[in-house]
Parts: structure tokens; sequence; C-alpha cells
């Protein structure tokens, strides 16, 4: 039914006011309110392209920069994507070799929605949609050369959510410094669109992505998959919010050898985890931070799910509004749990590290039952807004979809 609402939407919205046409880099003939022009892609960019200020970019289609090529993208831009599912679903992709440099300030964010939403350069909050509506384009995916853990040992895969003939979704390599551009001040909104069963787009991707590149941040809103997810690499993200992530908010696999430092995420009624662990898929065992979180819960969320093998560094985390975990904590709810014995092994030799949990939790709950497996040991229960440790809020102030829309007051 979410689906069916959605596409409702979407037609009901078309493409109105978008009554220019045009392709790739050719100047705009046409004027939106008389401010802000509004430019069809709907091929590959296979030269340097830069998108400006005060124009909104609608993507028909999957588009990818090519490698070789740069995709400049100029503060306060707006990219809207066409309606599409399967292999018309439309996205942004930065294949192998390309890069994005798509700079946003404080005062000028750089926000990636759907057609559907009538925002207009200079606007933070969508004058028309939720901030919970989901799916209704693809999603920003950025390709790599670095290192991934990946079954069989193979150096380069294909990334989940575009077509296997489409190579420019190829990743993978041999290069951890690896430089694919720059992300800073974006926003991405109602992507996730499901191009096959079981098999949507995540909010932004990052699939083999070196250590060169710079990613700081970065909000996710409302997305049908996860919000961000990492397969592989080795590139850090600074200031990340996620906010009703419909899977999993954060996700790390393939060996994801990066920091997540300083982050919020706010689970919606689809949230499954806030935190998704997964371990190598091949011998290559390298291991990532995560750092300096604030996380609220929702009744249907758990707070992390540490999967096979899973590696890392996990602290100054705080966890509050989640449900209280089941009677035999085997339904996955309101708690951090290991799975499997090789993650409880992995945790006990050192290879998963815990440090300076804290959770404000539901009346008589404890620490045992939240966090389990002997992590316990690491946190310790604090009042709502008492805690000494997680997300520096302030980073999202201002230029967020969810500090305009107040979702921060309950954040410290």
């Amino acid at each position: 039914m979410r689906k069916i609402t959605n596409l409702i939407l979407i037609l009901a919205a078309g493409v109105a006011g978008f009554t220019g046409c045009i392709q790739g880099n050719e100047k705009p003939g046409t004027t939106d309110g008389g401010t802000d022009s509004n430019i069809v892609i709907s091929s590959n960019i296979t030269t340097n392209t830069t998108w400006e200020t005060g124009k909104t970019y609608v993507l028909s289609g999957r588009v990818a920069v090519t490698s070789g090529a740069t995709l400049t993208i100029q503060p306060g831009v707006i990219v809207k994507g066409e309606v599409g599912t399967g292999a018309n679903a439309s996205a942004l992709v930065i294949a192998r070799g390309a890069k994005i440099n798509a700079v946003g300030t404080a005062t000028q964010p750089i926000i990636f929605t759907t057609v559907a939403d009538e925002i207009k350069p200079g606007q933070i909050a969508s004058p028309n949609l939720d901030p919970t509506l989901e799916g209704l384009w693809g999603g920003l995916l950025i390709m790599g050369r670095a290192r991934g853990s990946f079954a069989g040992d193979v150096q380069e895969i294909q990334i989940e959510g575009i077509p296997a003939s489409d190579t420019n979704g190829l990743y993978g390599g041999t290069n951890d410094a690896d430089n694919s551009g720059v992300l800073k001040y974006i926003s991405i909104r109602h992507g996730g669109a499901n191009i096959g069963e079981g098999n949507e787009i995540n909010g932004l991707t990052l699939g083999g992505v070196g250590s060169g590149t710079v990613i700081e941040n970065v909000e996710v809103v409302a997305n049908q998959d996860d919000g961000i997810e990492w397969f592989g690499g080795t590139v850090s993200v600074k200031n990340a919010l996620v906010w009703n992530s419909g899977d999993d908010a954060v996700d790390t696999d393939q060996a994801w050898a990066g920091t997540l430092d300083n982050f919020i995420v706010i689970c919606g009624v689809n949230t499954d985890h806030a935190l998704e662990i997964d371990g190598p898929e091949g011998a290559y065992n390298a291991a990532h931070t995560v750092k300096n979180g604030s996380i609220k819960g929702h009744p249907s969320s758990e707070f992390a799910d540490f999967r096979a093998g899973a590696r890392g560094t996990f602290e100054n985390l705080y966890f509050f509004n989640f449900p209280a975990p089941s009677a035999n904590n085997n339904a996955g709810r309101g708690d951090l749990s290991l799975s499997g014995d090789a993650t409880i092994a992995n945790f006990s030799s050192g290879a998963l590290k815990f440090t300076k949990l804290e959770a404000t939790l539901a009346d008589g709950v404890t620490l045992q039952q939240v966090f389990r497996n002997g992590t316990d040991v690491h946190g310790s229960i604090v009042a709502l807004k008492a805690n000494t440790i997680g997300a520096n809020k302030a980073a999202f102030a201002g230029w967020t979809w969810a500090s305009a829309a107040n979702a921060l007051a309950d954040f410290k």
C-alpha cells in the first residue's frame, strides 16, 4: 500500500513545471517561475560537466558519470529523479575513474530528491512531501577502486541496485587511496526505488570508494532501503544524519576500512536496524571505526545487528527511544545483538571492540537485556539528554531537513 500511495503522488505531480527538456550540457531554454531553470539529463555524462547554482536538474533514468569525467555540482543545486523501477529506476552513478565534486554550503545545501517534490533552490524543507515518503526514485551511488572483501577473493564485483549489464556499476580494486571526489552539505531524500525482488537502491551507496574521497555533512531522509551503505573501500564519512530509513540506517559490508565520525540516526516506522554490521566475505579482513553517534529508536527498530564475522571499533554511542527487548531476546527488537559464533568469537578476541556505550532504556529494562553477549560491561544507563557521549548535533543545524522540521529536539 505504501508503494501504491507513492506512485499516485508521483503521477499526480508528474513533471509539472519542468517545461524545459534539455539534455546533457545544453543551455536551458525555459525557466520555471522566472527563477530556476529545469534541465533534463537523459544520457551518461562523458565529459567534464558543471551543474549551476539556481538550477534544477532532472534525472531521466539512470545516469552515469563515466571514467575520466568529473561532475561538478555547485551550491544550492537541486537534483530530481524521475519515477521508474527496475532497470528504469532513476539514479546518479559515479563510475570508477570518474569524480563528483558536489560541494554545497551550510546555507546552500545540494538536495537530491524526486520530481514529485515541489522544492526549489533556496528551500530546505519540502513544501509538499512528508519526510516519510520513500522509494520515489533511486539514489546516489559512488564506485571506486579501493579493496573490498568479496566472495571468492575476486577484486571487483557489481554493486547492488544496478543491473549487471551496466558496467558502470563495477567496484573494487587495489588502490585504497583512490579519489572519487568530494561531497559536502548534501541531502538525499525519498529514494530507494526497487530494481528487482528485494533489491532496492540505498540513499548513498559507497562501493570500494577510496580514502582520497572527502565526504562530510550528508543527510539521507526516507530511503526505502538503507540510508548509507559501505561495500568495502576505505573512505571516511564525517557528520552524517539518517532519518526514516526503510531498512537499515547505517550498513557496513565487505570489510569497509574507513571511519564514520559524528552521526545521528532517527529510526522511522520501517527502520529495521539502526546499525547493521556485516563481516568480510573473503580473506581480506580490514575493519572500520564507528564513533560519536546518537541513535533514536522506534518501537519497530533494533539498536544494532552485528552479523557473522563482524569486525571493527564502536565507541561513544548513545541509544534512546527503543522498545523493551522481547522476553526471549530472539525477536531482534530493542537490543544490540551479536549474531553467530563467529561474531561472538570476534568480540572475545578483540577484533570487534566496544567502548563507552550509553542508553536511555524503557522502564524495567536492564543493560544485560539490551547489550548482550558480554557487551553490557561497556555500557551504562543514563537519563534522557543526560548522555555524556554521542553526536554533536550542532553540525546538522540549519542545512538539514531534520533540523528545519525540529526532528533534532530530543538530541542533546
